[in-house]
């Protein structure tokens, strides 16, 4: 099965990065929308993608449960050589579950040359309220340079969890005052919006790309 893209950004940008979706919200999400348009204004090319189990729920076959991570690796694979080759450097991520398969993925490619970074948007550290539950095992040793953007208020992983994680020197995390699991701020307590939250993204992510892709 073919991949279907959203592109949103310059066709001419020096780098592209492939999203993939949450558990539970498809590609075209408000968020995933929100989100990409942030990463365009700052200069990146960005394509959208969701695995056949999402893709499905658009047909009559209806909604599908989300799979095991592990099941859907090949798929992210697939959409990496469905895209295609880029015009310059190209960084693979997602929201969510989408940037855990992603980071599943990333080493084999990044040794490749196939891709030069992963971007992870709300890492699920661990299910929320069970913190014993981690996800974090291959990020000990995770060698592909990653940004984790990741709010101070996600249940699937806090400051205070993920500070005692062992994690790879290559992963940088970017902290988003108040942001949930969707990287939302309460402004009346944070006096930070969603648009100032996905406009440090996009800046922080710039920044980053131009580090580890000079």
């Amino acid at each position: 099965m073919t991949t279907n893209f959203l592109f949103d950004g310059p066709e001419d940008a020096r780098v592209t990065i492939l999203l993939a979706h949450g558990a539970g919200a498809p590609m075209d999400s408000a968020s995933m929308a929100a989100t990409a348009k942030a990463l365009a204004t700052a200069g990146f090319r960005v394509a959208r993608f969701e695995f056949a189990y999402m893709a499905s729920r658009r047909t009559d076959a209806g909604r599908k449960p989300p799979p095991r991570a592990e099941r859907v690796m090949p798929e992210y694979v697939a959409a990496v050589d469905d895209l295609g080759p880029t015009d310059g450097p190209l960084i693979i991520g997602g929201k969510s579950m989408g940037g855990r398969v992603a980071s599943m993925v990333a080493d084999p490619l990044f040794e490749a040359g196939r891709i030069a970074g992963l971007l992870c948007l709300g890492y699920p550290f661990h299910p929320p309220a069970k913190p014993d539950q981690l996800r974090t095992a291959h990020l000990e040793h995770l060698r592909t340079p990653a940004l984790i953007c990741q709010g101070t208020r996600d249940e699937f992983g806090s400051p205070t969890d993920v500070s005692g994680y062992a994690l790879s020197p290559a992963i940088e995390i970017l902290w988003l005052e108040d942001g949930d699991h969707d990287l939302k701020p309460r402004k009346t307590i944070s006096g930070f919006s969603a648009a100032d939250h996905l406009k440090t993204i996009g800046e922080a992510t710039a920044a980053w790309a131009q580090r580890i892709t000079p």
